[in-house]
């Protein structure tokens, strides 16, 4: 994607001066230059509420929640889900990553619960704040989704066909550190029961044994 405030400027070139014309040009500039000097200044959003708790029943076409034997709530496919479908956006506050550290002190919590996503280096989104179901979607080491960032939106997309009733998920890929002990990756456990399960949401190709 191609930021516009990062493409180069068209190259300027002189004009012959014509009266008449260019007079009536100058006025009309005159006239917007003054319009955006006395526009209104556009109005500050409404500050983010907490996202209500999640309740079972259907969400969209796709997927409704219920009970989980992998943690909590889960969604799960209402219907048979064609590979390459795109289920539901994930969606919450954006805010920095300064301020997801400021939320949120993985050293401070005795367990690891957040519904931070990030969306590039310098932003992600909090669903805790103005978030929708897609929060509930649970991790698995063997996922049957994916997600992908576009133009600033997150999408979780089927990643093969899902039988109706199966359980969504997708492999939450927390970010490896080489300092992480063994400690630190149960701390970020994961229960998704997959033959595959690496034992952590941690994307590590160390395995804990159970």
């Amino acid at each position: 994607m191609t930021n516009q405030d990062d493409m180069p400027t068209k190259t300027r070139r002189k004009t012959a001066a014509k009266k008449g014309p260019t007079q009536r040009a100058t006025k009309r500039a005159a006239k917007r230059a003054t319009q955006r000097t006395t526009r209104k200044p556009a109005p500050t959003p409404p500050p983010a509420r907490k996202s209500p708790a999640g309740k079972a029943g259907p969400v969209n076409e796709w997927m409704e929640l219920r009970g989980s034997p992998i943690h909590g709530l889960g969604a799960f496919a209402r219907k048979a889900i064609p590979k390459g479908t795109r289920i539901i956006e994930y969606t919450g506050e954006k805010i920095s990553n300064a301020e997801a550290d400021r939320r949120y002190d993985d050293e401070k919590m005795r367990d690891h619960h957040t519904f931070l996503f990030i969306v590039n280096t310098k932003q992600c989104v909090d669903a805790a704040f103005n978030g929708n179901e897609a929060r509930f979607i649970n991790h698995s080491c063997d996922p049957n989704a994916e997600t992908f960032v576009i133009r600033g939106r997150i999408w979780i997309e089927a990643l093969k066909d899902i039988a109706a009733g199966d359980e969504i998920t997708y492999d939450y890929m927390y970010e490896d550190d080489p300092k992480y002990t063994e400690a630190d990756l149960r701390f970020y456990g994961c229960r998704c029961g997959a033959a595959t399960c690496r034992g952590t949401i941690v994307n590590t190709k160390r395995k804990l044994e159970p």
